[in-house]
This record gives C-alpha cells, structure tokens and sequence, in this order.
C-alpha cells in the first residue's frame, strides 16, 4: 500500500474510534442539568485519561507480567502458576486482577487530577466517565491498529466498533462510579466513599471481563462447536448490555446527586443555578 493509503486507513481508525468515544462524553456531559462543565475541563480529563493513563497503564501491566513470569519460571511450583501469563490462570489472572486494579487505579488518578473542579458531587461522575471515555477510546485504537496490522482496515474497522459499543461504555462506566464516591469523599458526605467506590469500579471492570472472556473459559473445559458459537454471541450481547445498564445507572447517579443542596454546608459548598433554558 501508498504512504498515502496508509495515511489514510490510519485517520480512519482514530476517527472511528474517537467519535463514539466524543458522543458519550456529550451525553455524559448533558445529564447535568445544573450548570454544566465547559467543554475545556472536560475534553482535558478525556486527554488525561486517552492519553497519560492509558500508557502509565499498559507499562505497567507489561512489567507486571514480566516481573510475575519471571517468577514462575525462577520458582516453578504450582502456587506461582498465576503469576505466569503463558498459562491459562496466568492470563486470566492477568484480565481479572492485574487490569482491573491498574487501569481502575490510574483512571482516578484522572479524577483526583481534577478535585478543585468539583464544586457538586454529580461533577465527580462527570469528570470520572470523562476519563473513562478517554481511556476507553485510546485503548480501543490501540487494539484496532493492532487488528488492523494483522487483517487489513475491515478487521481494524470490526474490532473498533464492537469495543465501542461495550468496552469503551464500560470504562466511561467505572471511572463514573468512582467519580461519584470521590466526590462523596470531598464534600464530607457519610458512608462509602473513595475506596468502597473504587473497589465497585474494579469489580464491574472484573465482572464485564470475565464476560468477555467466555468463549475462553469454555474452550479451557473442552466445549467446542457450536454450543461456543452460540456462547459468544451470548456473551458479547451480555457486556454490551451490561455496559450500557452500568452507565445509565452512572447517570442516573448523576441526576440524583445533580443539586446544590446535596453538599450544602460544605466549605467546598458553591450554590450553582439552573442552566438557562431548564
């Protein structure tokens, strides 16, 4: 292929992987019906989240897994099997733990990057699935120009699509749900807060995984054919459900939390009025 074409194909990926990633943050974004967040704060924990916590993420589960293989190899017992990410428990270890923890733990990172921005706790939500979204979108180019370089732009163009309409979702998700207890935290609101939620974040991350990676699970005990094919159709239709039902709850939260009363009496407590129109 020309330079050119290559260009090309290029462009394409990233756009397609970004603008479904750019309508959920509008969605996201006009659930607040108080003020709304400006663009500019927005778009800037999108960044945060495609680019610096997306990379800092996958460096470090690369050493993670060099570090733990090297382990089972230096000690092979049994007790270090998981730590290997050439066997079967290694990577499940791999998408069920090490993932779910790093990249849950590198996206707040995003939303306490932008603390001083949360004057109402449905901000929290909103800058958390901003950095979900972010990371969401990043990632899903990454594994797009992956499938690209192996099968051509219709593979590259395939794999985008259903990652953007599950894992992109699900990643906007969880970084919402500890946006929210982050913001619960700040403003001094009893119960769960920054903990709690971030474990809820990495148990959905872990649940939507475990989803995906069915078809693997039951190829591991030996069934095959077409109860696998059946298996991954289910599957997929399950995480793209469970995607989208995680963040209407995000939404929902949004909603519910969306008034200056909720934190009043907070010294953060800065009384926003309606946006003009609503």
């Amino acid at each position: 292929m020309s330079g050119t074409t290559d260009a090309i194909d290029l462009l394409t990926l990233v756009l397609v992987s970004f603008i479904p990633a750019l309508i959920y943050l509008s969605w996201i974004r006009r659930t607040e019906r108080y003020q709304q967040e400006a663009w500019g704060p927005v778009l800037g924990a999108f960044a945060y989240g495609a680019l610096f916590a997306t990379i800092v993420a996958g460096v470090l589960e690369a050493l993670i897994v060099e570090l733990g293989t090297a382990v089972s190899l230096k000690y092979p017992a049994p007790e270090f099997v998981f730590l290997n990410s050439s066997s079967s428990v290694g990577v499940f270890f791999l998408v069920l733990i090490v993932a779910p923890f790093v990249e849950e733990a590198l996206k707040a990172s995003g939303v306490a990057a932008n603390r001083s921005r949360l004057r109402l706790i449905a901000d929290g939500p909103v800058f958390g699935a901003s950095v979900g979204l972010g990371f969401g979108f990043f990632e899903t180019f990454l594994y797009g120009l992956g499938a690209f370089l192996v099968g051509g732009l219709a593979a590259g163009l395939v794999l985008i699509l259903v990652r953007s309409v599950s894992s992109v979702v699900l990643h906007g998700s969880t970084t919402g749900m500890f946006g929210y207890g982050y913001a619960r935290s700040r403003f001094h609101v009893p119960g769960a807060g920054s903990g709690s939620y971030y474990l809820v974040a990495v148990g959905m991350h872990a649940a939507f995984n475990a989803l995906a990676s069915l078809t693997i699970i039951l190829a591991l005990i030996g069934i095959t054919g077409v109860a696998i094919d059946a298996a991954a159709v289910i599957a997929l239709l399950a995480a793209i459900g469970f995607a989208f039902w995680a963040i209407e709850h995000v939404r929902d939260v949004i909603q519910s939390s969306d008034y200056p009363s909720i934190v009043k009496g907070s010294a953060r407590y800065q009384p926003r009025p309606p946006s003009s129109g609503q």
